[in-house]
């Protein structure tokens, strides 16, 4: 059903509202409490590293309880989180209940996923997946943007008003909307380990961390990067922020039902932009139009990067959605703490301005991934011939 994919999305906007929303205002944030903008970005790496390193183990862990109270769970953990970041706690405290939601994160969205294809056509099951990711980019256009706009009138704290906000609606739209999904039969740990023995699924696992890793080793500083690399104010940044999503919810959309024909072709199609980006951002200079161009493009190509790579690993493990999806999301995150973490480095070290570069040769690695899973399907195929 078509109605708890979009119950899917909205908790998805919550969530990706307080993991990103932290992009816009990483210079206010750095301002504030007197640290480096690298040190700020620990904010997003951390929060990543979290739910890297845990997201499998805690899929398992729950996978036998309530789906709806798992979401409810995750969400309220989520609203907490905004409410105390508002008030501007010291560091250390923003730091802390930044990285509580992170260990519940991936459990909410492998448990969206599989309530929002549980009661559909299996024809139609990468449409559905692609409703509840488009939370993703209906946040990049809609409370994530709002929220930076919000703190360059204001302060950053209204930034976090925002994500309690959108999370409350969530979580009322959760529990008065989704009927209770006990498990029939929850699947034995060992059934669920085996795709972590699939040469395909560790190559699509590469991929996955290759891609995100690319992406985010700008994207993660974009305020950044616009208001040092190419002289935007923080207004003119959320507007680019908004034209990012718009496009971005369009690609989503977009690429959701290109994945219903061709899943590695689709993904090769939106990896590209890890290579074609940093070369336009580079020609770009400072030319307003060509930049504002450049970042719809942008926003085109990496939108839908989440729903790719999620639907590129679990189509090398069918049987195991809520797993796979798990371990999509860990090394998807793990690649936003590479990234992150490299990105600040470099722009501690030589600039901004070089970011790009490293999404580049993050996304070359994504590619090597693909070219090396086609070829071990290839083998497959003419052993099983054999």
């Amino acid at each position: 059903m078509k109605k708890y994919a979009y119950i899917g999305c909205l908790g998805f906007i919550a969530v990706i509202t307080t993991e990103f929303g932290v992009i816009g205002i990483l210079p206010q944030i750095a301002t504030h409490y007197n640290i480096s903008i690298d040190k700020a970005g620990l904010l997003l790496s951390a929060f990543a590293l979290v739910i890297a390193l845990t997201g499998p183990f805690m899929t398992l862990l729950v996978s036998g309880i309530d789906r709806k109270k798992i979401m409810l769970a995750a969400i309220f953990i989520f609203l907490l989180t905004g409410v105390i970041s508002s008030f501007s706690p010291p560091f250390w405290l923003l730091m802390l209940v930044r990285i509580l939601p992170a260990f519940l994160q991936p459990v909410y969205i492998s448990t969206a996923l599989s309530v929002a294809v549980a009661n559909g056509n299996k024809k139609n099951e990468n449409e559905l997946m692609s409703i509840v990711f488009s939370g993703v980019a209906i946040a990049m256009v809609s409370t994530v943007p709002f929220a930076t706009w919000l703190a360059s009138r204001f302060s950053w704290e209204y930034s976090f008003i925002i994500q309690s906000l959108v999370t409350i609606i969530a979580l009322l739209a959760i529990y008065f909307v989704l009927p209770d999904m006990p498990v029939a039969a929850k699947k034995s740990y060992g059934s669920q380990l085996k795709i972590l023995k699939q040469p395909t699924f560790i190559v699509s696992t590469a991929m996955n961390f290759f891609m995100i890793a690319g992406w985010f080793s700008t994207y993660s500083y974009f305020a950044e990067y616009l208001n040092k690399a190419k002289g935007l104010d923080s207004m003119m940044v959320s507007y680019m922020l908004f034209l990012f999503g718009i496009i971005g919810v369009i690609a989503n959309r977009i690429s959701g039902k290109m994945l219903n024909k061709n899943i590695a072709n689709t993904t090769a199609l939106f990896l590209s932009g890890t290579i074609l980006i940093p070369l336009l951002l580079h020609f770009s200079g400072t030319n307003t139009i060509a930049i504002i161009f450049v970042i719809a493009l942008w926003g085109f190509l990496y939108s839908p990067s989440f729903l790719n790579a999620s639907t590129y690993m679990i189509s090398s493990a069918p049987k195991s959605l809520e797993f796979a999806n798990s371990l999509a999301t860990s090394f998807g995150n793990l690649g936003i703490t590479l990234g992150t973490t490299v990105g600040g480095w470099i722009i501690a070290t030589n600039g901004v301005e070089y970011t790009p570069w490293l999404t580049l040769l993050f996304g070359v690695l994504a590619f090597a991934m693909i070219v090396l899973r086609k070829y071990l399907e290839k083998g497959s195929i003419s052993v099983q011939k054999d």
